[in-house]
């Protein structure tokens, strides 16, 4: 029986216009009196997952940033630091990337430069993450860097930014989270490696998890799991791997899978 459902957000839960789909508070009524927990996993900030889910904030593990923080009622269940040489490293080899937003993810905040605080990044920032500030350099700072977030507004964030930091392949975890967004995070972690913590930590069996994802920073997250759903929108790769195809994010595609569970009885 699955009693825990990790949910990807943007592209996934989320409607096309960052809205949660029509009958969400009745499935997630369900899920809380049938005992099972539903997880969003996500690269965005922990408050801004928050924000989003502030009525469910005692009932929701919160796996944010990439995996890189999970929470659970308010207590941090684990956590994996980029840690700060790392962050400046990355930063720093960034520094010429033409108009890429460059943003320092903390425990507390998330930062970017002054000279980046432009009313169109800063929008974008506050998609993501909630808690934001502005600072003059990075290296003042003393906020715990879980990643290192890379935004490019073109949409062509593989060419612009992943295909440019080979350096860091083999010492770093670098994840292209969508077609806008790179992650840098410390080697070895993401949302599967998060969800593997989580069953050892809350002793769930891999039998006992379901995921729904539609990029490829979902894939491992999906093959972490005994029930892997891949969205109707999802890239393809992450259909490859996936065990089900449900619909796409804007015909509620989480709904449809979470109701297939409780039909055959496996919620």
């Amino acid at each position: 029986m699955v009693k825990i459902i990790f949910c990807d957000m943007d592209g996934t839960l989320l409607t096309s216009d960052n809205k949660l789909p029509l009958g969400f508070e009745g499935a997630m009524a369900e899920l809380k009196r049938r005992n099972v927990i539903f997880a969003p996993a996500s690269g965005r900030q922990y408050f801004s997952l928050l924000r989003s889910f502030e009525e469910y904030k005692d009932d929701f593990l919160f796996l944010a940033e990439n995996g890189t923080l999970v929470m659970y009622k308010g207590k941090e269940v684990f956590s994996c630091p980029l840690g700060f040489e790392a962050a400046r490293k990355v930063l720093a080899a960034t520094e010429g990337f033409d108009n890429i937003l460059r943003v320092w993810c903390g425990k507390k905040d998330a930062y970017l430069r002054r000279e980046q605080d432009t009313p169109a990044f800063h929008a974008e920032l506050d998609k993501y993450y909630t808690h934001n500030g502005v600072v003059d350099s990075f290296d003042e700072l003393d906020d715990i860097p879980l990643k290192v977030a890379l935004f490019d507004p073109t949409g062509n964030a593989k060419t612009n930014i992943y295909d440019k930091l080979a350096q860091f392949y083999d010492t770093l975890q670098v994840v292209l989270s969508s077609d806008y967004w790179v992650d840098v995070m410390s080697p070895g972690i993401g949302k599967g490696e998060a969800i593997k913590n989580i069953q050892r930590v809350m002793n769930f069996k891999p039998e006992e998890c379901a995921a729904f994802g539609d990029y490829l920073n979902d894939l491992e997250m999906l093959q972490a799991v005994g029930y892997g759903f891949a969205m109707g929108n999802a890239h393809p790769d992450v259909k490859k791997i996936a065990k089900f195809v449900v619909p796409n994010n804007n015909q509620g595609g989480v709904l449809f899978g979470i109701r297939r569970l409780m039909v055959y009885r496996l919620i």
